[in-house]
């Protein structure tokens, strides 16, 4: 048994950290959120009074925070407090399986190394219920061997691990896997309210296209209207699985690496833009798929 540090333990933290109990392992949590640690304590983590405490005895940290300079700060301590790095025994992994720049996650692996610890980007794909479920999809940026001493941990809260490269190659591969989730659920959704305008019911539409060319996640799971997939947020008043804020912040990500790298994404930027406008609303709160809902209005303000 193994102990580990989990820190940030909201939505997709809690649940990751909830399975690693149930597998054996001794988990002990931060989250400066009471509700977050009270649920998370029932679930048989162990809560610190702080994160720093937290990762004295462990032999990993995992960190699930929301920005790069949140993980950045938290490693290396901010406003003179001291941070998780020089609080670690030497040789301690830690493992951030936030959604960050890759540069940012460049910045912690090495800040790491520099402290004496080994150090692995591991982004998460799935949302909530994946997590919830230990299904998630991890995408990993780490030396062979540092990958190999996560590879056991990842394998009880996902299904697939995927070893994407070096360090920072994980957040890469996040920010490409995303980009094209923002795009098709944009695409989906636009096919479905253009069938609404011509008099195509959604469960013919969904037939056709699940069966066929327009097959996609955006559309066989998190299909944007009630009713072909019963478990999709549209069934539940679009309460997310994954916000429309989460999703605007990963397309701000790729519009980073866009404009370090000189790509012509134009699609890519025009979703960033169409989801940032959704995010600055009550999207920011509802499933991404409710862009739908945008969709419509813009759609019924074109006409009138």
């Amino acid at each position: 048994m193994s102990t580990i540090a989990f820190l940030g333990l909201g939505h997709m933290g809690g649940p990751m950290a909830a399975n690693l109990v149930k597998a054996g392992q001794r988990v002990v949590g931060f989250d400066p959120v009471p509700a977050a640690a009270t649920e998370a304590s029932a679930a048989g983590i162990q809560i610190a009074a702080d994160a720093v405490s937290a990762v004295a005895d462990a032999e990993i940290v995992i960190t699930m925070l929301q920005t790069g300079a949140q993980v950045i700060a938290a490693y290396a301590g901010a406003g003179g407090a001291p941070g998780l790095l020089a609080a670690a025994r030497p040789g301690t992994l830690f493992l951030d399986c936030s959604t960050i720049a890759v540069d940012e996650a460049r910045q912690a692996h090495d800040l790491a190394i520099a402290a004496g610890h080994r150090a692995a980007d591991a982004p998460v794909s799935g949302g909530v219920v994946g997590a919830e479920n230990g299904t998630l999809a991890f995408m990993v940026g780490a030396s062979d061997g540092d990958f190999e001493s996560a590879r056991p941990l990842l394998e009880i809260m996902g299904r697939r691990v995927v070893h994407c490269g070096e360090p920072g190659l994980g957040q890469a591969a996040k920010v490409c896997n995303n980009m094209i989730l923002g795009i098709t659920e944009i695409a989906v959704a636009e096919a479905f309210v253009l069938g609404e305008r011509l008099g195509l019911s959604h469960q013919a539409l969904y037939d056709v296209a699940s069966n066929a060319s327009g097959q996609c996640w955006a559309l066989t799971t998190n299909c944007p209207v009630p009713g072909p997939v019963p478990t999709s947020p549209a069934n539940h008043d679009y309460r997310p699985g994954f916000a429309g804020a989460l999703m605007a912040k990963d397309l701000g990500l790729a519009e980073q690496a866009i404009a370090l790298t000189g790509v012509d994404a134009q699609l890519g930027l025009h979703a960033r833009e169409i989801y940032r406008q959704f995010a600055e609303g009550d999207g920011a709160g509802q499933d991404f798929s409710g862009i739908i809902n945008t969709i419509r209005q813009q759609s019924t303000d074109a006409q009138s």
